[in-house]
């Protein structure tokens, strides 16, 4: 089985030496520094998250991509997510197809609804519409990627009139996928539409969502489509040359984030027992080049993924540690993971 590793961040705004935040403007030039070391050290893939608030510098990730690509040769580069709900599919893929020209065909668009919604009120939409904004949206996207020129007449989107859109993609389609959390709807929906599944996990077993693998193929299969979609996941991580120092150093602003966030939806602040046991039992790869390896290998396994990517930000994590775990991930743990999978 091919299998890609990936990395994503949302370019979450990091400390100094001295714990005070980096401006977010240094912290963008940060994301295209651990991109350009992603594709130096043989990794397949980055994603950026699109986000609209105070922690987290990355509003616009085509631009920060387009950044990365002109310095990189074999990365993919893609977002994680785009939040379509909020965006106009005619720009989405617009926007993508140039980076996919500028890339020589690397790009990727991973459309998802969002975790956040700060964009709604900022780019005019209202939350009643969640849903609505959403399918309508990804009906035109998925019709604008199979063939062109388009006809289209919208609720919540603009009409449009045997449409062609440039710059075309030169080879075959806009590699896409759709990101979901955990709603057996999402995952039937990527299904009919025909288009890779990634699953966004963000605590609990890896395992856990298996019965989402295993319901895409067969709603795969029910609307006649090819069963051999790839299927993907993300998970937090972090990984250094031990497990107590991962565990140390990640575990101070993964509390951080994690709190603030948290505070906001209701959750409960971590404690140290709930996050030792999130990375013992949960998704996240906390630890060495080869405990991380082996949370990554059963993982793909569980799901029959061909795709992992790392969430190598969180919070504070400086950018000096982000760009350590980047280099142990693609030098040793995803020689390690190959291994275990061809076992």
């Amino acid at each position: 089985m091919t299998v890609e590793l990936g990395i994503d961040t949302f370019g979450d705004v990091t400390w100094d030496a001295q714990e005070n935040p980096l401006s977010h403007a240094q912290v963008v030039r940060n994301v295209v520094e651990e991109g350009v070391l992603a594709d130096q050290v043989g990794l397949n893939f980055i994603g950026l998250g699109e986000h609209h608030r105070d922690d987290f510098a990355v509003s616009s990730p085509e631009m920060v991509l387009a950044a990365i690509a002109a310095r990189t040769e074999n990365i993919h580069l893609g977002s994680a997510v785009t939040v379509l709900s909020s965006d106009d599919p005619v720009r989405v893929y617009e926007r993508f197809a140039t980076l996919d020209a500028l890339s020589h065909g690397r790009a990727e668009v991973i459309l998802g609804r969002g975790s956040f919604t700060e964009s709604f009120p900022l780019f005019g939409y209202e939350l009643e519409d969640y849903e609505e904004l959403f399918e309508e949206k990804l009906a035109l996207f998925v019709k604008l990627r199979a063939e062109q020129p388009v006809s289209w007449v919208g609720k919540h989107t603009q009409n449009l009139n045997d449409v062609t859109l440039y710059p075309p993609v030169e080879h075959g389609l806009l590699k896409s996928w759709i990101a979901v959390g955990g709603s057996p709807q999402s995952v039937v929906r990527a299904a009919h539409y025909d288009i890779p599944l990634m699953l966004a996990i963000i605590g609990g077993p890896v395992d856990g969502f298996a019965p989402f693998a295993d319901l895409y193929r067969r709603a795969l299969a029910e609307f006649a489509h090819t069963e051999s979609n790839p299927v993907g996941y993300h998970s937090y991580g972090y990984v250094a040359e031990t497990d107590e120092q991962a565990m140390e150093e990640f575990f101070k602003p993964y509390v951080i984030s994690t709190s603030r966030i948290g505070a906001e939806r209701g959750w409960p602040a971590p404690t140290r027992d709930s996050f030792e046991n999130e990375v013992k039992q949960g998704s996240m790869a906390v630890g060495s080049p080869e405990t991380v390896a082996r949370k990554i290998a059963a993982g793909i396994k569980s799901l029959g993924a061909s795709r992992f990517d790392l969430k190598v930000s969180t919070g504070p994590l400086s950018h000096e540690n982000i760009m350590k775990s980047i280099e142990l991930y693609g030098t040793k743990v995803a020689p390690l993971v190959k291994d275990m999978l061809s076992e």
